[in-house]
């Protein structure tokens, strides 16, 4: 039930006046023979209000009044807050005065685990929080749900010169359920000058919460610089891990939130066994991930290694993830830029990423890559034909990219493109080879397939290839297929623009 809502009409006469700081009418009323116990709908009394409002004065008549002084001062709310509580939430230290002196308890707890003194921090009266102290309230009890100290609060809300205060009388060490203790916290909420009271006063810069963070590593996810540069300074550690897996380090979630001015800052001072280092994970993976074009920019221009290492993630390299993470972003160009700065800084595409690539599950991955890094060379170009012919369902996708990049199709001249292609895939393939010299088995292959019906030769393919044709074979075949390719280097012969597309084979109809 919501006890926050105060109804007029269940106020009494007494309580309206105290809420109004009118001693003399409080008086009046009490003299008239009014009760000063009447409680609201809230449980509040007059006592109540007139902490509340700050009135001293209201307070000493009041109390003067009761029958009972001791009780009355401790009257609680349905909330269970006591008139105590409401005179130090709201700073008025002439009225917590009045109710120390009439017998408050100090250390009384709200429903939801609060306290006068907790009451007082939050609100940042320092003067009021001394008082409670050297009045005997207890310094070092949790509050809240979550188990925070007073320092704790005071470190959350940024309340410099209480921190300075609490620190000469409250444990600095003390942790909440997540064993997060008040200098984290005040790295976590970006107060700098709290962190340092704290640090200095003995508090522990490199203490881990629960789950491994550290002060650094959470002032480093908020962008907190300040913090950060003041916890380095303190000595804080940025190469403790923070995590299970002893991977997880602040510049990893600099890297992660984009925080360029922090990433700057941990870059020089962390270790690079992070870099390629066996069971680590690059910063730079974090930056691919969130495609965080700026971060992975100066990652890469201070040394790190677009390659990094294969990472337990399941991805192979930096730019395997980028493409598998290219067309699952709303910004396609970012995801581009992503994948053009890791390729520009000499990423190497392992086979891994081509044969991703080949599978077409995102149609711009191919392309893009043998636009911006080419073919693989030597045995690996081999291992991208034999990879391809294992995906021949796909063939109609990944063919006329490889054949337009360069490969040689005699790499792809192997049984099983005979035998597994579709028909209008396999007569694409035939127009780049000369189809009437195929070796007898393969011959068998194309003849058992249109005997059965499922392929349907072009007409020429029953005649031997015209001449033209077979100069251009010869011509590939001398200069190799990846120069002609190339149209630049195409251009450059010294014959018809017709015989220069020719030779590119932009006469052969698309698949």
């Amino acid at each position: 039930m919501d006890f926050t809502e105060c109804y007029k009409d269940t106020c009494s006469a007494v309580a309206l006046a105290a809420r109004e700081e009118n001693g003399r009418q409080v008086q009046r009323l009490i003299q008239r023979g009014f009760a000063v116990d009447v409680s609201d709908n809230r449980g509040w009394n007059p006592l109540h209000e007139a902490a509340a409002a700050g009135s001293a004065d209201c307070v000493r008549r009041l109390l003067s009044a009761a029958v009972n002084c001791e009780d009355y001062v401790n009257t609680l709310t349905h909330n269970s807050e006591t008139p105590l509580y409401f005179a130090a939430k709201n700073g008025h230290l002439r009225a917590v005065k009045c109710l120390i002196k009439g017998g408050a308890d100090l250390n009384r707890t709200t429903n939801d685990l609060s306290c006068p003194l907790f009451a007082a921090v939050d609100g940042g009266h320092r003067e009021v929080v001394e008082l409670l102290v050297e009045r005997g309230a207890e310094v070092n009890r949790t509050h809240s749900v979550s188990d925070w100290s007073c320092l704790h609060q005071a470190a959350y809300k940024g309340h410099t010169e209480i921190v300075r205060y609490l620190v000469g009388v409250c444990h600095l060490e003390a942790v909440d359920e997540y064993r997060i203790t008040p200098l984290f916290v005040a790295a976590h909420y970006g107060h700098h000058q709290c962190l340092e009271i704290l640090a200095n006063a003995g508090a522990n810069v490199n203490c881990q919460s629960k789950d491994l963070a550290t002060p650094l590593f959470i002032a480093a996810q908020k962008g907190h610089l300040c913090c950060v540069e003041s916890l380095l300074a303190l000595g804080a550690d940025p190469n403790l891990y923070c995590n299970e897996d002893c991977w997880q380090l602040p510049i990893h979630v600099a890297a992660e939130f984009d925080r360029l001015s922090v990433l700057k800052k941990l870059i020089p001072l962390t270790n690079r066994v992070c870099d390629r280092g066996e069971g680590k994970v690059s910063p730079v993976y974090m930056a691919v991930l969130f495609m965080h074009v700026d971060s992975l920019r100066a990652l890469l221009k201070e040394g790190y290694s677009p390659d990094a290492q294969r990472c337990p993630f399941g991805y192979s390299c930096p730019l395997d993830m980028a493409l598998h993470c290219y067309c699952r972003r709303y910004d396609m160009n970012q995801g581009r830029e992503i994948n053009l700065i890791l390729l520009n800084a000499g990423a190497h595409v392992c086979m891994d990423v081509y044969t991703y690539a080949l599978e077409g599950n995102e149609h711009e991955h191919l392309p893009f890559i043998l636009e911006h890094a080419g073919l693989p060379q030597g045995d690996r170009l081999g291992e991208l034909a034999k990879s391809a012919l294992s995906k021949m369902r796909r063939a109609s996708y990944w063919l006329p990219l490889l054949l337009k990049a360069g490969m040689d199709p005699m790499l792809l001249l192997q049984d099983k493109m005979l035998k597994d292609a579709e028909c209008r895939v396999l007569n694409f393939f035939l127009e780049f080879i000369n189809w009437k010299t195929l070796p007898y088995t393969m011959l068998r292959i194309t003849s058992y397939r249109r005997t059965i019906g499922i392929w349907k030769p072009r007409k020429h393919f029953d005649s031997v290839p015209a001449l033209t044709h077979l100069c251009r074979l010869a011509v590939r075949a001398s200069v190799g297929s990846l120069a002609l390719s190339k149209t630049s280097f195409v251009r450059q012969l010294p014959i018809p623009t017709l015989l220069q597309d020719y030779l590119q084979f932009n006469d052969v109809s698309p698949v």
